[in-house]
């Protein structure tokens, strides 16, 4: 299942918290040229690099549909970041 939403909470030092709620499909559609743009340097690296563009594509969808249900949390000192991918 592809990822929907991502939910970013950052705590501040001064002990305010930000929450962002960032839809997937809206952003990309806005960066699909860029997406496009994104593939084709990948394609371009693969024969570069020998590596199947198949196997890569594949292997890209494979960790993006494995994404949801992802929780990354990084602290330092009194500053939090929690990013949850649903």
């Amino acid at each position: 299942m592809m990822p929907r939403l991502v939910t970013v909470r950052h705590h501040r030092p001064d002990g305010r918290r930000l929450r962002l709620y960032v839809p997937v499909l809206p952003v990309l559609l806005v960066l699909s040229p860029l997406l496009l743009l994104t593939v084709l340097a990948g394609l371009v690296a693969c024969l570069a690099t020998r590596v199947s563009p198949v196997g890569a594509l594949c292997g890209t969808g494979q960790l993006l549909w494995a994404l949801p249900g992802t929780r990354f949390a990084i602290e330092q000192g009194r500053t939090a970041v929690l990013v949850s991918v649903r």
